[in-house]
């Protein structure tokens, strides 16, 4: 076989192996956007669960991080170990407080999230609006700074309320890119 058919042959299985990730990401896009739209409330609720115990067990990986070197530090001495022991326990502590209620946990996070977004939403707005004398569009602008502050102010009022709908708009947006994946994978070239 000659150079260029090898090299053909390397291409068609490089551009195989695209392929098959692009469909196969494609379809668990599909598959996990219509799981959210079918019960958004039980999947959401399983993924903030996952994030709740995600985010305990990092606290107590970092207390005991901290703790760690507080004990074994050789060079570590005063208020810098002490520091680091406190700061320790403290995680431990948050840590132990999160795993105790994983329901708590979760939904403080939905809430937590919620709100964060509805802030930077509406921050984003002040900034449009304060940049609409430079915009080449300032209609455009304006509109933008309105629907920011008004989808900002909906995200800090009505957290939970927000969170389910960001979930279903999340569900959807899986649904609509893994269709759109999965019809690359088959006219990719």
């Amino acid at each position: 076989m000659s150079e260029q058919n090898t090299a053909i042959q390397e291409e068609r299985r490089a551009l195989d192996a695209v392929r098959t990730m692009l469909g196969l990401g494609g379809l668990i896009a599909l598959v996990i956007g219509i799981l959210i739209l079918v019960n958004p409330i039980k999947s959401g609720a399983i993924m903030m669960q996952i994030l709740a115990v995600a985010t305990a067990l990092y606290m107590v990986g970092s207390g005991a991080v901290y703790l760690g070197s507080a004990i074994f530090s050789k060079s570590m001495k005063g208020w810098p170990r002490t520091g680091h022991a406190v700061l320790g326990l403290l995680y431990v502590i948050a840590g132990v407080i999160l795993f105790s209620n994983l329901t708590a946990t979760a939904v403080f996070l939905a809430v937590f999230l919620s709100v964060l977004i509805g802030f930077m939403w509406v921050f984003e707005a002040i900034v449009a609006f304060t940049t609409i004398k430079g915009s080449g569009n300032k209609v455009l602008t304006v509109v933008y700074a309105i629907i920011s502050l008004i989808a900002g102010l909906v995200l800090i009022i009505t957290p939970l309320v927000s969170a389910v709908t960001l979930w279903l708009l999340i569900g959807i947006s899986m649904i609509v890119l893994g269709v759109f994946q999965i019809i690359r994978a088959f006219g990719a070239k």
